[in-house]
């Protein structure tokens, strides 16, 4: 497998350990070691040559001084390779006493450089080389020469991250990630043949993110105008999603897992596979830490990668920075003989290809190995429509195609769902008919079913539920625990992508009851924390009759001593303050588009009061703070304009600009309920310069 073995040595603990794992691979592979070790000599006589200003007047002199200048590159130099000399006869002697043939370089320069330099052209075949070195500072996690040489180098490269402590067992398990890529079953080719070399396991693991699109949707729902939005028609691409795209991931990612395993069991190697949802590189590096594996091999590139692609991907990127154990990136390609006898033995009759471009890029290649799987499966040599049916009925959900014709029926039935729902315990996707005997993404017959009943009762141990709509229409009810859970997280930004992920669990699971339980394992990957929530129920009644809830009121403390929640608008936003407001005073903040806009005008507003020291906020008050704010506004624009930055804008005397003027098309605000949260600070401050003062 591996014949000639490179290893950049420092004596730092993991280049040790990159030796004492390069000796072995050696050994298993009898393969040839050379080590290196780069020397700064240059640099050295560079930095001399600067501070030489600094010697004593006795040695400012061109004949002391030229001959300072020749002892010290002497010293230098020969210093410095008598200390890569006895960097490199540690391994020299640990390769004489295994029989190894070794071969030792030194070079002068730039570590990286020279290393890259040195592989250039070379036959070696692989680098084994310790994430840190003798620089490494407190939070490292992987230092500058083993990054820039994993990033360029063409050849495998066996990153050392884990030193073993003194009488640590030996780990056995190698872990290797598949997306059904000819790199990622390369990466996996190349796992088998250390496994069979060092008697370990191996463990595949694919993981597919459904979630990004529901993330996406969520953050944009409040930017669109009303027409816009129509146009999107959220609630039938949630639909689309749900109950095509989604679950057809999983299948087609099991199939991955699958297609290894057929591999694998041809070479008389028995593997453990792991289908999880979720971002890539995050599920494998939490997989990892919970499962401690010996090495962690991946493609360099991933599947949505070009084909000329030379750096690394970035889930590649990201795992290789925080993996707690030996990462080797592997360069090896390999398409699974399945894949080739089908691309070789099964056409396709025009009527076939035709539907396959319409097939959106980024997934046609997946969707491509899918069919062809199924036309070999099923002894087809010609793939036709029908073929692509039978396949589309496997990888999506039953009755998707019709989905597609009538997705407004669809989330019609979606919601009128009433019953049980079967999970299998393997894979976590929900069954999608009741009564499953077998999942249709693993092939588990292992179900957890989850009744109304079970939810009922949770909710009303964890505080009853509150109903919710998301931004497509959906209703979705939270328990009080999972909101006070959701609001333990102080990040705005990261509270909203966390719900959004849990919301979107729900849904795939077909559960319209968020709980505790179902909330903590998102919020606890996200916080890196466990999540703790002590609340006495004389508490949560208390929070309950006063039309508020514990996380709030802690919300409410960290503005102040005597901050609390003042009311909430028809979507549930908070108004947390210091002040009494008048409810005439609420009610017209309220007009204001929520999120940053409606935030700095209740600070302005806040601000005001405090200048003119009065306890509670009334209408007046609330008018005033957003009449200032529209000043500022005109003077902002006048200015702006005034500097020949407007549209069309040639001069230079200042402008007197009435808001008004400024946004003619909005003549009067919009309903509460459709003003948008987000959109960026020009359409919040047009929303708020229409907006007529309440005399």
């Amino acid at each position: 497998m591996y014949k000639s073995i490179y290893v950049p040595v420092d004596n730092s603990d993991q280049s040790n350990r990159a030796v004492a794992c390069s000796v072995a691979l050696g050994k298993a592979f009898a393969a040839k070691l050379v080590g290196c070790h780069v020397y700064a000599a240059k640099l050295h006589d560079y930095r001399f040559r600067q501070m030489e200003y600094t010697l004593p007047e006795e040695y400012i002199d061109e004949v002391e001084l030229e001959r300072q200048r020749k002892i010290h590159d002497s010293l230098i130099t020969m210093g410095l390779k008598l200390i890569s000399d006895s960097y490199l006869d540690g391994m020299s002697r640990l390769c004489k006493e295994s029989g190894l043939e070794f071969e030792p370089r030194m070079m002068d320069g730039k570590h990286h450089v020279e290393i890259l330099k040195d592989l250039d052209g070379s036959q070696h075949d692989l680098v084994v080389m310790g994430a840190l070195g003798i620089g490494r500072a407190k939070d490292s996690v992987i230092g500058s020469v083993c990054e820039r040489v994993a990033r360029q180098a063409d050849r495998d490269v066996w990153v050392v991250k884990h030193v073993p402590e003194p009488g640590e067992a030996e780990r056995d398990t190698i872990l290797v990630g598949i997306d059904g890529s000819p790199q990622s079953f390369g990466a996996f080719m190349t796992a088998i043949d250390l496994a069979r070399a060092f008697g370990k396991k191996v463990e595949t693991i694919a993981v597919y993110d459904p979630y990004l699109h529901y993330s996406v949707f969520n953050g944009i729902v409040n930017i669109l105008t009303e027409q816009a939005a129509k146009v999107f028609r959220f609630e039938e691409q949630n639909q689309l999603h749900e109950e095509i795209i989604d679950t057809g991931l999983a299948q087609i990612y099991q199939s991955h897992l699958e297609v290894g395993e057929r591999m694998a069991s041809e070479m008389g190697v028995e593997i453990k596979k792991t289908l999880l949802d979720g971002k890539p590189f995050q599920k494998i590096i939490d997989h990892a830490r919970k499962t401690n594996p010996w090495l962690l091999v991946l493609g360099r590139i991933g599947v949505h990668s070009s084909k000329d692609e030379k750096a690394l991907g970035s889930n590649v990127e990201n795992i290789l920075r925080a993996a707690p154990c030996d990462v080797l990136l592997s360069t090896r390609l390999e398409v699974p003989r399945l894949d080739v006898r089908a691309e070789e033995t099964v056409r396709w009759t025009p009527e076939a290809e035709e539907r396959m471009t319409r097939v959106p890029e980024q997934v046609k290649g997946i969707a491509r190995t899918g069919v062809l799987r199924l036309a070999l499966e099923k002894g087809h040599s010609v793939v036709t429509s029908a073929v692509i049916d039978e396949a589309m009925d496997r990888f999506m959900p039953k009755g998707a195609a019709n989905a597609t014709k009538a997705l407004a029926e669809a989330v019609a039935l979606e919601r009128a769902r009433s019953g049980s729902v079967s999970m299998c315990r393997a894979c976590g996707v929900t069954a999608t008919q009741s009564g499953a005997v077998k999942c249709t993404v693993c092939g588990a017959t292992d179900f957890e079913v989850i009744s109304r009943e079970m939810i009922e009762k949770i909710a009303e141990v964890e505080g009853g539920l509150e109903e919710e709509t998301t931004y497509d229409g959906r209703k979705l009810r939270w328990t009080e625990e999972a909101r006070r859970g959701l609001w333990t997280m102080k990040n705005a930004y990261l509270r909203r992508r966390v719900k959004a992920r849990v919301e979107k669990s729900a849904r795939m699971k077909r559960l319209d009851v968020i709980t505790l339980e179902f909330a903590r394992q998102v919020i606890e990957e996200e916080t890196g924390a466990p999540l703790d929530i002590k609340t006495p129920s004389a508490d949560l009644t208390k929070a309950r009759a006063a039309g508020t809830t514990p996380d709030e009121e802690k919300a409410g403390a960290g503005a102040g001593s005597e901050s609390r929640l003042v009311a909430r608008d028809d979507r549930k936003n908070p108004l947390i303050s210091t002040f009494d407001w008048a409810n005439d005073a609420v009610q017209r903040i309220f007009r204001v588009p929520a999120g940053f806009m409606r935030t700095q005008t209740q600070e302005r507003i806040e601000a005001l009061a405090r200048e003119r020291a009065v306890a509670a906020i009334d209408l007046a008050l609330v008018e005033d703070g957003i009449e200032l704010g529209k000043q500022m506004m005109a003077e902002m624009i006048a200015n702006y304009t005034s500097q020949g930055k407007g549209l069309g804008a040639a001069t230079t005397a200042p402008v007197a600009v009435e808001p008004s003027a400024v946004v003619p098309e909005i003549a009067t605000p919009a309903p509460a309920q459709e003003a948008p949260s987000g959109g960026g600070y020009l359409n919040e401050v047009r929303s708020m310069s229409a907006m007529p003062r309440q005399d």
